[in-house]
C-alpha cells in the first residue's frame, strides 16, 4: 500500500532515512524514526548504494491523470459544502448524478455518475442515506402499539411442535 504524501515528500523521507544511516543508526532504529517498515530501508539502502541520491527520486504516477486537479478539487469541496440547495436543486441531498452535473457545468468536466463514488471518496466523503421516516409519525401512538397491540398479535406457543411434523399437523385445531 502507498503510503501517504505527495511524490516529494515521500522523495525527502526516502533521503532523510538515507541520511539517518550515514549517521551511523542501524536500519531498525530509522524504520522507527521515520515510520516506515524496515525492509523499506533496506531496499532504500540497496537503491542508493546502486545508483545515489537519483535512484530516491520521485517518479512520475503511472496512468492516466486526474480530470480534477487539486485547485478544481477543493473548489468542489467548497460547492459540496454549501449544498444542493444552493447549486438549485429542490432537496438538501447530493447524490452521485448531482455532484456529476455540477461538475460538468462548473468545471466542464464530464464524469459518469456511477464512478463519482472514487471521486468523492478521494475527497473525504463517504455515503450517507437518509432515514425515511413517515412525516406523519406519532411516537406515542408507535410506543402504544409495541406496548399492548403487539404482545397480543405475536404468534404463541401454541404453533410450536416438532419440525419434522408439517404445519397443519402441529397447529391444534380449534373447534
Amino acid at each position: 500500500m502507498r503510503p501517504h504524501g505527495t511524490q516529494e515528500q515521500l522523495e525527502r523521507r526516502r533521503q532523510r532515512a538515507i541520511d539517518l544511516l550515514k549517521s551511523r543508526l542501524n536500519p531498525l532504529a530509522v524504520a522507527r524514526k521515520i515510520g516506515c517498515s524496515l525492509s523499506s530501508v533496506y531496499q532504500w539502502k540497496d537503491q542508493h548504494r546502486n545508483g545515489g541520491v537519483q535512484a530516491l527520486k520521485a517518479r512520475p504516477v503511472p496512468g492516466r491523470p486526474p480530470k480534477l486537479n487539486t485547485r478544481k478539487k477543493q473548489s468542489l469541496v467548497r460547492i459540496l459544502v454549501e449544498g444542493p440547495l444552493r447549486c438549485g436543486y429542490s432537496t438538501d441531498l447530493w447524490t452521485e448524478r448531482r455532484v456529476a452535473e455540477v461538475i460538468g457545468k462548473r468545471f466542464g468536466i464530464r464524469y459518469h455518475p456511477n464512478h463519482m463514488w472514487r471521486l468523492l471518496v478521494g475527497l473525504g466523503w463517504s455515503c450517507q442515506k437518509p432515514q425515511k421516516r413517515a412525516r406523519e409519525r406519532n411516537k406515542a401512538e408507535i410506543a402504544y402499539w409495541k406496548r399492548h397491540v403487539w404482545p397480543r398479535i405475536k404468534k404463541g406457543r401454541s404453533a410450536w411442535g416438532p419440525s419434522g411434523l408439517p404445519r397443519r399437523e402441529r397447529v391444534p385445531a380449534h373447534p
